[in-house]
């Protein structure tokens, strides 16, 4: 991914935020020239029997996803192989009609990540469980109301062998966030104020992360 130096993660926290926080990625591989490449939208989280401790690139996270095995791009996978992971965060389009000026042009504010890094493939019935669970308790605790899976295991165990669960090494990752810093101080103070009232909730946070800006 491109990324212009002043849309450059503004510090080291601002990638892993994202990622928690918009966990549905867009994982990519090549295929052949008849088949290739694939993409499989799938929710992706840190491990978290990992430290949480990295480098600003994410060099060294390790990440878990799962898929479903009769998915073309399962048996594409090579175990070891190189995978792409994509996570788009708060966007929006900018009209020039909040800039106030002559000469503009309108935009679009997005913030992204590209992790790239290695799959090994999880084979045993009990790790893909684990996965399974570790992604439960992930978004329940963030966004659900605390479901307790106890019940569901034994459903859990049927469906268990029909998922292709993973395990994800960050070998290097690149952050978007494009939020108007081309622009003087007061013109993105106008498309903040603008995005902070609107009624669309991506303006609305693409408002938050450009007031976070240094």
């Amino acid at each position: 991914m491109f990324v212009p130096d002043f849309y450059r993660e503004p510090g080291s926290s601002w990638m892993v935020d994202l990622l928690r926080g918009n966990p549905l990625a867009l994982a990519v591989s090549n295929g052949g020239t008849d088949d290739g490449p694939f993409a499989t939208h799938l929710p992706v989280i840190f491990d978290p029997e990992t430290s949480a401790e990295w480098s600003g690139d994410l060099r060294g996270a390790t990440l878990l996803g799962h898929m479903n095995r009769a998915n073309p791009h399962w048996a594409a996978l090579d175990d070891g192989g190189v995978l792409l992971l994509t996570f788009t965060g708060p966007h929006s389009y900018v009209s020039p009609t909040i800039y106030r000026k002559t000469l503009a042009a309108p935009t679009w504010n997005f913030t992204a990540v590209h992790v790239r890094g290695t799959v090994r493939k999880i084979e045993t019935t009990e790790e893909t469980l684990g996965v399974v669970q570790s992604t439960v308790r992930a978004f329940e605790g963030a966004f659900g109301d605390g479901w307790d899976m106890t019940e569901s295991l034994g459903y859990f165990r049927k469906i268990v062998p029909a998922v292709g669960a993973f395990r994800f090494t960050v070998t290097g990752a690149e952050g978007m966030f494009k939020l108007s810093q081309e622009q003087p101080g007061e013109v993105r103070a106008r498309v903040r104020e603008s995005f902070g009232q609107s009624g669309c909730a991506h303006k609305r946070q693409t408002a938050e992360l450009m007031s976070r800006l240094p």
